[in-house]
């Protein structure tokens, strides 16, 4: 898996201070997305031990209390990025008691295959479904059209 930025606090993707993790790839493409050099698998840097490793010890942090964990990207469901992003989730679930997991893809819930809902399953908020221009809204919080979902899931 690649990435293209690390946030170790970020007040932006999420609700509170959190660790924001802006993946590489992105199958959908979607028409205005902001964060279009994120789309091919093989931009950005490599993601490596020492990185998630740094996750967790900022997570853990007590200078700087973070509420959670936001992925985003590119998509971090995207079937290249699944293991990794499970194996990052795992870690945070067992290593860094009471944070939260916010996650943006552009897949719908109900379209996941079983990999991608083994990571949909350890996490604590989904927001999906593919960003439309002609739906685009300033006023949504979270999200960028009105089509996609905030799904509260634990």
């Amino acid at each position: 898996m690649n990435y293209h930025q690390y946030y170790p606090v970020d007040v932006v993707n999420g609700p509170g201070t959190r660790c924001t993790l802006f993946v590489a790839g992105c199958v959908h493409q979607c028409r205005g997305c902001y964060n279009q050099s994120t789309w091919r698998l093989d931009s950005g840097q490599p993601f490596t031990a020492a990185l998630a490793d740094q996750i967790i010890a900022d997570l853990n942090d007590p200078r700087i209390t973070r509420q959670g964990l936001s992925l985003s990207g590119g998509d971090p469901l995207h079937p290249a990025n699944v293991p990794e992003i499970l194996r990052l989730v795992q870690r945070v679930r067992a290593e860094c008691p009471g944070k939260d997991i916010w996650l943006w893809t552009g897949y719908r819930l109900a379209e996941l295959d079983a990999a991608q809902q083994r990571v949909v399953n350890l996490i604590n908020v989904l927001i999906d479904g593919k960003f439309v221009q002609a739906l685009r809204d300033p006023a949504l919080i979270w999200r960028g059209s009105s089509n996609q979902v905030v799904h509260k899931l634990r």
